[in-house]
């Protein structure tokens, strides 16, 4: 198989290497408080069998991958939640069980594997806590220095996450759109690779194996799949391994994706419905990992969501924590916030589903990454 980098908006073929992050010539055209320009993507040429490993489809080789169990994460089957919401093959893709209890895992994976070919010792990466947590983890299996950016609100437990992981902390006085400035700065002034969503293409890469896993979990074939969405570089990963598997002959049709975001803060789903990128609003919400004002993988997100008709839908704070209880008591399944609202967004659906339909909700992360929103949905004992 050979891999190269293609850029999403010209077409542009350019070397998997260091030295590229961007398209040069897209990238000129970004405007202030707009999506990245100039988005790569991994390109591949050649032919897998029906049996390939998910190594195989990965643009480093499998030896410069460092020894952590990241993916190959358990689909639920939960018997109670399909007979209470009448679905008897809805399924649940539990990546809270990856090493760091996130679905970022997947794209650290990579990142880690690429540093340790090309002999770089240190990664910088801008985060809401759960890219900073994972990094941090999977930096610390890899023998990586890791710097990490994060707006001062993000929760405690994912910053304590990375300090035990032993990554350098700082603390951003702002949002998380500020943070990622600033570790772009910092990885340019100190030569670091930089981690950050949708810049780093390998993220879009590392995060399209969950696509991979649902097509040997479900042989029968996936109908329609949930996903929360903030940047949109998990939407983009995952229509990219199904795109993968139709380029080699292996799929026949991409299921229905959903593409679920907290109303405070729906700027993909606010461009698809208006057909373009508005000024940026101040995100507010309790997910707080898919709390962006700024979706740095819109414009992406925005090509995958029209070529394959995706569907975007929105949901209160309200309607996530009564998932988040639901989920857990349903079937005991502990998610945070941004994760519950895939199932938010699933539960505001449903009625209108077949109830033969085989749906999948992708659960991103680990309750215990966020204590006190949790609180929020539940009433302490006295």
């Amino acid at each position: 198989m050979k891999f190269s980098y293609r850029c999403s908006e010209c077409g542009a073929g350019f070397e998997i290497a260091p030295g590229i992050m961007v398209c040069p010539e897209c990238s000129r055209k970004q405007q202030p408080d707009r999506p990245l320009r100039g988005v790569l993507e991994v390109a591949l040429e050649g032919e897998a069998a029906a049996d390939f490993r998910v190594f195989d489809l990965l643009p480093v080789p499998e030896r410069f991958f460092p020894p952590i169990p990241v993916g190959n994460t358990p689909l639920w089957r939960p018997e109670r939640l399909r007979k209470r919401l009448g679905f008897s093959h809805l399924s649940l893709k539990d990546d809270t069980l990856n090493p760091t209890g996130s679905f970022k895992d997947r794209a650290s994976y990579l990142v880690a594997a690429f540093a340790r070919r090309h002999g770089l010792k240190e990664v910088v990466v801008a985060s809401t806590g759960n890219a900073a947590s994972s990094m941090a983890g999977v930096g610390a299996a890899a023998g990586l220095a890791v710097s990490i950016y994060i707006p001062k609100t993000a929760p405690q437990a994912k910053m304590v996450q990375s300090l035990q992981y032993g990554a350098r902390v700082t603390l951003v006085d702002g949002s998380y759109d500020q943070a990622y400035e600033i570790s772009l700065e910092y990885s340019r002034a100190n030569g670091a690779l930089n981690r950050n969503t949708a810049y780093n293409p390998l993220t879009i890469e590392g995060k399209k194996t969950v696509s991979l896993e649902l097509f040997r979990q479900i042989p029968e074939g996936l109908d329609a799949l949930f996903l929360p969405v903030g940047d949109g570089v998990i939407l983009s990963g995952v229509y990219k391994g199904f795109r993968d598997l139709l380029q080699l002959g292996l799929l026949a049709r991409l299921p229905q994706i959903y593409a679920v975001q907290a109303e405070g803060s729906d700027a993909i789903c606010r461009a698809n419905a208006a057909g373009e990128f508005a000024p940026p609003r101040v995100s507010q919400t309790v997910a707080d990992s898919i709390a962006v004002d700024i979706p740095r993988g819109g414009y992406l997100a925005l090509k995958y969501l029209r070529l394959f008709e995706g569907r975007c839908l929105t949901v209160s704070d309200d309607e996530i924590l009564v998932a988040q209880k639901e989920l857990a008591s349903g079937c005991g399944l502990f998610a945070e916030p941004a994760a519950a609202a895939a199932f938010a967004g699933f539960l505001k659906e449903k009625n209108k589903l077949p109830a033969d339909c085989r749906a999948t909700v992708l659960v991103t992360g680990n309750g215990l990454k966020d204590i006190k929103t949790a609180m929020m949905g539940i009433t302490l004992p006295e």
